[in-house]
Order: C-alpha cells, then structure tokens, then sequence
C-alpha cells in the first residue's frame, strides 16, 4: 500500500505540530513537520510529494498584525503557485485555528464560485474580548461534501484562541449554508444549535459557525484543535466517563481520543482516490 504523506508547517510561533504530527501517524498516514523556510528554499522539498498540507495552530509572527495576517502574505508570495497546483492536483488541505485564519486570507476558503484566490470572510476578535480557552460541543453537517468529517454526527473538541469569530457578509453566509460549506457549528451540551448563546458559542461567530470546507469538500478549515483530543484521557470529564462505564461493568472500547478520526477519514478518502 503506497504512503499517504502529509506536511504539517511549523515555525514562526506554530505551536501545535507535534500533537498534529501524532494525530496523523494514529490514523495512518507518514506526517513531516517541516519549517516554512524549508518549504520555500529548499528546491529538493516540493509540495507534489505530499497528499495531505495542514496549516497548523498557534500564533505565527505573534498574530501581530492580526491572526494568520503575515504568514498568508508570505504564503502566498512564495508558494501561491505550488499551492494553488495542489489544490488542482485534488489533495487534501486542513487548516486548525491559526491554520483556519491563514487560509481564510490566503482566499483558499470559502472559495465561494471556485474562487481560490479571494478573500470573502473573516476570523476575527472574540465578542467577549478575551482568549478563550475551553471545550465545545460542535454538530457536523451531514450534507456537506467535507472528507474529513465523513459520518462524524458531533463531537467535542478544545478550542483556544483570541480571534475566532467568524464574519462574513450576509449574502455570503446565505451561500456557505444554502452550498453545504458549513461543516461545523458551535452547538449546547445536548446537542442543539447555539444561536448564538455564550459559552456553548465561545467567540460570538455568526451562523455558530466553526468550521467551513471549500466547494469540493478537500479543504477544511476549523477554529476547534482535532489534533488535542487524540486520547480519551485529552477530555476534562475522562475520570467520570471512565468511572460511568466500570459502574455499568463496560470497559473502553479504544484509547484513542474522537479527533483521530477527522484525520483518519482523510487518509481513508485519498487511499479511496488517489
């Protein structure tokens, strides 16, 4: 079985490489962490050899011009050609919070009429001011043509972040819903939509929305981190979850934490076509 290969950015204040880099190599693919710099100067390294790009969380250049800002216009003066023939070529990009926000002003999401190459939305300030740091409840939109979030119903993921709240004009919202670009929205502990409500919605992002994909369904960009749940014991209610099932005289069926399977679901889809 050939090698599903997979490029995890770091550098510049990325933070979040190793937990992704595990995250991967969990679901079955053969992750590299490699610095940007190596991406653009080293003409050995090419973008072509990789099925899988993820554009990682943290906070490159310090978020100092605002979140995901410099490391898109450095992006996209260096490597705006060799990406944009990786998105043709029908690979699979992801981008986690800061990832999220640079491909968000790369133009590579929402890619509203297959426009991959413009900015329609944004990612900014947290109505409450603050950084938040917490786990929320999200519903995943079945009808969406999103590969990593195949038969994925729900789940819980951490989110950590200052600049969160998703703002698009209403015309474009109306499109990402009515196109089935929206894959994750904030949602209550029972599951029901947030509507906006804090904390179920921790950064007031309009449309509860968390997460889109382009029209394809092959670039995902999410404000929630998969990568930090990739062990059941990454939860903050994993004692009483675990202690529910000993009083029920069931044991765990997997250690493996939900946000393995976003990316196991990638790796399955290129396997499936390419």
């Amino acid at each position: 079985m050939n090698p599903i290969r997979a490029l995890i950015f770091t550098g510049y204040g990325l933070n979040c490489d190793y937990e992704t880099q595990y995250a991967l190599t969990q679901a079955g693919a053969e992750p590299d962490r490699v610095h940007i710099n190596q991406v653009i100067f080293d003409k050995t390294l090419q973008l072509e050899d990789y099925h899988i790009l993820v554009f990682g969380g943290g906070f490159s250049w310090g978020d100092d011009h605002g979140a995901g800002v410099i490391m898109a216009a450095k992006i996209k003066r260096r490597l705006g050609d060799e990406i944009a023939r990786f998105v043709d070529s029908g690979r699979l990009i992801l981008g986690i919070c800061n990832g999220f926000q640079c491909l968000v002003n790369l133009g590579l999401l929402p890619a509203l009429n297959c426009r991959y190459d413009e900015r329609r939305v944004a990612l900014t300030y947290n109505d409450s001011g603050n950084f938040v740091d917490t786990w929320v409840t999200l519903k995943i939109n079945s009808e969406s043509p999103c590969v990593f979030t195949r038969e994925m119903p729900s789940i819980e993921l951490p989110v950590r972040h200052g600049e969160g709240k998703f703002f698009a004009a209403e015309s474009d919202l109306a499109n990402l819903f009515h196109q089935n670009q929206v894959v994750l929205q904030y949602a209550d502990p029972e599951g029901n939509q947030a509507n906006g409500r804090y904390p179920w919605n921790p950064n007031g992002s309009l449309g509860d929305i968390a997460g889109i994909c382009d029209p394809s369904g092959r670039i995902l960009g999410l404000m929630p981190h998969p990568e930090a749940y990739n062990h059941f014991t990454n939860h903050p209610a994993w004692t009483r979850d675990k202690e529910i099932l000993l009083r029920e005289g069931k044991t765990l069926e997997t250690e493996e934490g939900k946000g393995i399977q976003l990316f196991r679901n990638a790796v399955q889809y290129l396997r499936e076509n390419c």
